[in-house]
């Protein structure tokens, strides 16, 4: 896969990493377009969508946008109307169809997002109001709302420790990951991390 733009959320993170996906005319996603960097040991490769305007040798023609996500998922297709785009550049024409993908990326993260197993809601409370209150706490000493972050942090470490190795013990990868809103992967060195074990045991 070629360079493109990404998007990510700060609790799921590569596991629903999103990009504007390119279909073409049969329906096909394209490969990356490579561009010749005049060394002839070929150029980068990337992937992101408004290069697929069909204007060089080699480089396709999208014939639609639609959101995609590391997970599998894939959002519907928004076509684009080549008679109306003309010559215009596809950044500039293609950039409604490419922010409506955005959107139903953000849709789509927020079916995760509600798909996760559910906390307290005193829980998320206390969590929202201590972020106010660092976030209030820097304004007069950063420094004091920096500390506040690392016991924070410290605090996080130790709470997880042990629940940790009871989902470990008591749940499959599947269920772990489907819990936590992430493929299983990242789910296992999450788990690791607060239980303090190796993530490739």
């Amino acid at each position: 896969m070629g360079e493109r733009e990404t998007w990510t959320t700060e609790e799921f993170g590569t596991s629903h990493e999103g990009a504007v996906g390119v279909l073409l005319a049969d329906g096909t996603v394209p490969g990356p377009v490579y561009f010749d960097s005049g060394s002839g040991a070929g150029g980068p490769s990337v992937s992101q969508w408004n290069v697929y305007d069909g204007r060089f040798t080699r480089v396709p023609r999208a014939a639609a946008l639609r959101a995609v996500c590391s997970c599998g998922w894939t959002g519907e297709e928004h076509a684009l109307d080549w008679d109306e785009i003309g010559e215009q550049k596809l950044a500039e024409a293609g950039a409604g169809a490419a922010d409506a993908c955005m959107e139903d990326w953000d849709g789509h993260t927020e079916e995760v997002e509600w798909s996760a197993i559910l906390l307290p809601e005193t829980v998320t409370t206390l969590l929202t109001q201590l972020g106010e209150e660092i976030e209030q706490l820097a304004k007069t000493s950063p420094l004091a709302a920096l500390r506040a972050a690392r016991l924070l942090e410290v605090t996080a470490v130790q709470a997880g420790y042990w629940p940790a190795h009871d989902a470990r013990r008591d749940t499959s990868p599947e269920q772990a990951a489907a819990a936590l809103g992430l493929n299983k992967d990242e789910a296992r060195r999450l788990m690791a991390r607060f239980g303090r074990w190796s993530p490739y045991r």
